[in-house]
């Protein structure tokens, strides 16, 4: 294993124990329990494991109802709709070649997240929302209309919205205007500026901070954690992906979950220790957990 992929060494750990809003253990090495052992050594106590599609978002499920320390979000990711809708040629999405479903398969998927987010060991609803990077005009509409049905769903459930919003800023915006967003609506991977963390702010949202906010280039999203209300911040890895400065590029864990804490706390202005009961706190409220 040449260094680039070796799992970075644990940090230390945290006097005041915090949650991992997102993560994905599902991609990541090693069993569950090891991961789950590794990130509360550290001070890590809980995860909400996300799902991105029905077989992710049932092991979601079935992970939580298993474990403690697990609470799971189940949805469609917004590059899954038009997969279902539209096929995928490419076999991209780890599930191999698919042919296109039309929109009755996407009805019958959707009817398996809300099945899903009736359990109660689910506490959210997503990731959903839209993501302009990956998705070509073509998969917009299946997109926007699987995050209004999510939306739907996370309020009738009485759920927590997870929301993945990437190069589409303004219509997730909008489009939580324009259907009425769920009492609990989480950021996931916070990516936008200081504006729209104010526009964030003023409807209530959390805004979950991920590594890259260690990154040298994203002194955007710094600016927005500084003008957040520290009520409204949760921390996340979205690992195996966004392993925080220095280890960027190798396999990220909910073990390191610490060292992005502690960047946020120094961007704050503020102690550790009072970024990290921060973060519990305002977790247990957007998860209601």
């Amino acid at each position: 294993m040449s260094p680039k992929d070796a799992p970075p060494p644990l940090p230390e750990p945290l006097r005041v124990a915090v949650a991992d809003s997102h993560t994905h253990l599902d991609m990541q090495e090693g069993t569950v329990e090891e991961g789950l052992r590794k990130a509360a050594s550290v001070g890590v106590t809980t995860v909400v494991q996300v799902g991105c599609d029905v077989k992710g978002s049932q092991w979601a499920a079935d992970t939580a109802a298993q474990y403690d320390a697990v609470h799971a979000a189940v949805a469609l990711h917004p590059n899954e709709a038009p997969r279902i809708v539209l096929g995928d040629p490419d076999g991209w999405s780890r599930q191999g070649a698919r042919v296109p479903g039309g929109e009755p398969a996407l009805d019958e998927a959707l009817a398996e997240i809300d099945r899903l987010a009736a359990l109660p060991h689910v506490k959210a609803v997503g990731e959903t929302g839209l993501d302009y990077f990956r998705t070509g005009p073509d998969g917009m509409a299946a997109q926007e209309r699987s995050f209004r049905a999510h939306i739907e769903i996370a309020k009738r459930r009485g759920k927590a919205l997870v929301i993945h919003d990437r190069e589409a800023h303004a219509d997730v915006l909008r489009i939580l205007r324009e259907e009425g967003a769920p009492e609990r609506t989480v950021f996931h991977c916070y990516s936008g500026d200081a504006e729209m963390a104010k526009e964030c702010a003023e409807a209530g949202y959390f805004m979950s901070f991920a590594g890259n906010m260690t990154f040298k280039n994203a002194q955007h999203l710094r600016d927005a954690l500084a003008v957040a209300p520290l009520e409204l911040v949760l921390v996340e890895t979205d690992a195996p992906f966004l392993t925080p400065a220095p280890y960027r590029g190798r396999p990220n864990a909910p073990y390191l979950i610490p060292v992005t804490v502690r960047a946020m706390a120094a961007v704050r202005g503020i102690t550790e220790d009072a970024m990290a009961e921060a973060l519990a706190a305002n977790t247990a409220r957007a998860f209601a957990y």
